[in-house]
């Protein structure tokens, strides 16, 4: 990996450990609500950064025809291709190691009923360079989706200048990783316990929001370089430019990703 590049992959193998049918449920029901379909049944979907490899299994479990994930992260690669040894069997799903920044290797994997990216193409050190290349990837009448990083201004240059500093060596990361998971366990305890609110229960609702860990999520934005953002302004002028309409948009306040879905026309 490249010098002062987060390590996802690396993170994504610790949270193979607490996967379970619970994560993969709700990260299927997540993936179907952000699409606003029941089914991809005879779809084709291409998992651009596809991390764990979880929601190309959401795909696989909502009857994709055929699905396609890769990383430039050759331990996500191989998260990825660890879920469909387990789940993969009676799909074709092709499993491998690309970049959303190369044209000719984009090229080449043809279109998709479905392009799915979800906080991802914010880290490829060339966020509108990758989010150009996607597009074409798109079949005729096809949906793109993805989430990207919402541009706070100068709190995201404060956050860009947190995940130098975790990426800077061994002794940053320990110390910029173990403040940031304490601080977050502890202020959301003080919360839940002023509120009379279980604080187990922020973690299970956030496990069903989309099958994700806190602690794994946390980790990747303390740590997550590169890292550029966007304002919705910005990246619905960029599609409509090339011809695809919003269909669906869920913005976040403070340090989060919207998410976007568009048809192409």
């Amino acid at each position: 990996m490249e010098e002062g590049r987060f390590e996802f992959g690396k993170n994504w193998s610790r949270f193979l450990s607490v996967l379970d049918d619970t994560r993969i449920e709700e990260s299927t029901k997540a993936l179907r609500t952000l699409l606003g379909v029941d089914t991809l049944a005879g779809k084709t979907f291409l998992d651009v950064g596809s991390g764990s490899g979880l929601h190309s299994l959401a795909a696989k479990r909502l009857g994709a025809a055929r699905i396609h994930s890769f990383d430039y992260d050759p331990n996500s690669v191989a998260c990825t291709a660890e879920l469909k040894r387990r789940y993969g069997a009676g799909t074709e799903w092709t499993v491998e190691q690309g970049s959303a920044l190369e044209a000719a290797y984009l090229e080449k994997l043809g279109t998709f009923d479905v392009v799915y990216s979800w906080g991802v193409l914010h880290h490829t050190g060339d966020q509108w360079k990758a989010l150009g290349l996607v597009a074409p990837r798109v079949a005729e009448a096809g949906t793109l989706a993805i989430a990207l990083y919402r541009d706070q201004g100068w709190k995201s240059k404060a956050w860009l200048g947190i995940k130098r500093f975790y990426n800077w060596n061994a002794v940053s990361k320990a110390a910029a990783g173990g403040l940031y998971v304490g601080a977050n366990i502890a202020g959301f305890a003080i919360e839940d316990l002023v509120r009379l609110r279980d604080p187990r229960r922020r973690y299970e609702e956030y496990k069903r929001s989309r099958g994700m860990s806190y602690t794994h999520d946390w980790i990747d934005w303390v740590g997550g370089l590169p890292f550029e953002v966007s304002s919705p302004d910005e990246v619905l002028a960029f599609y409509e430019e090339r011809g695809f309409k919003l269909t669906r948009m869920t913005t976040v306040d403070g340090h989060g990703c919207n998410e976007y879905v568009f048809a192409r026309a």
